[in-house]
């Protein structure tokens, strides 16, 4: 098992947001959290990353216990994330902020290897390299947040709402980019708005309602419940 969350409860003052939650991931897969907004989802994920600091429970990463680990070292052992709302450096070139994602990296060969394959996924970021953040579109401003995340060359990536924001051509390139991302190796926790993109391209999948997990299967088996489907697939 790549990683474990045991019981997880966070809480933001004396608001409970993660009540209790445990889930898995295993090498190799991509599995989605989906659920309303304020359902913890992202909370979820700022915790794993070390971001936030659970009140009680654990994160279990390649049988290490990282709960209390610092989110710069949580990086070095190979889980990064690209946060909701793309958080670019926007003043900086899209290849300075690149570079920005491998501050982890010391191995200058790694580095151009992770930024070949950053290239190969995202041509439209090669294309752009000299370029600041701020100028570019939504859609490749999100590219270039999953690039930097990929530039630290994790073996699970956090993304936290990759469609946000985007037509619908732009979310279908992303999404076809996590299946190629995945494809090659990393894992992937999925945290996303859009249900039926995200139950589509995930192995498995967990339904997270007011900081608990309240249906968990693999995807296939959530698209075709009928309490999903109401609830986040838009069926009546």
């Amino acid at each position: 098992m790549l990683l474990e969350v045991q019981d997880l409860n966070v809480y933001y003052g004396a608001i409970h947001a993660l009540q209790g939650i445990s889930f898995s991931i295993n090498q190799g897969e991509i599995v989605t959290l989906i659920g309303a907004n304020g359902a913890g989802k992202s909370t979820t994920l700022n915790t794993i990353s070390g971001i936030l600091r659970p009140r009680s429970g654990k994160v279990i990463f390649k049988d290490r216990d990282i709960t209390l680990t610092p989110a710069e070292e949580i990086v070095r052992l190979g889980i990064c994330q690209s946060p909701e709302g793309r958080k670019i450096f926007a003043t900086l070139t899209v290849m300075e902020n690149l570079e920005m994602g491998a501050f982890t990296q010391t191995d200058k060969n790694e580095i151009n290897r992770s930024l070949e394959r950053v290239f190969r996924s995202f041509p439209r970021l090669k294309e752009r390299q000299n370029q600041l953040g701020g100028t570019l579109s939504g859609g490749e401003q999100q590219m270039l947040a999953i690039g930097r995340a990929l530039m630290s060359h994790p073996q699970l990536l956090l993304l936290d709402e990759p469609s946000m924001g985007l037509s619908p051509i732009l979310v279908e390139e992303i999404f076809n980019i996590i299946q190629e991302i995945n494809a090659q190796g990393t894992s992937i926790l999925l945290v996303e708005q859009n249900a039926q993109m995200a139950l589509s391209v995930a192995h498995r999948g967990y339904v997270l309602e007011t900081g608990r997990i309240v249906l968990s299967g693999d995807s296939t088996d959530l698209m075709n419940n009928p309490q999903v489907a109401k609830a986040y697939l838009g069926a009546h």
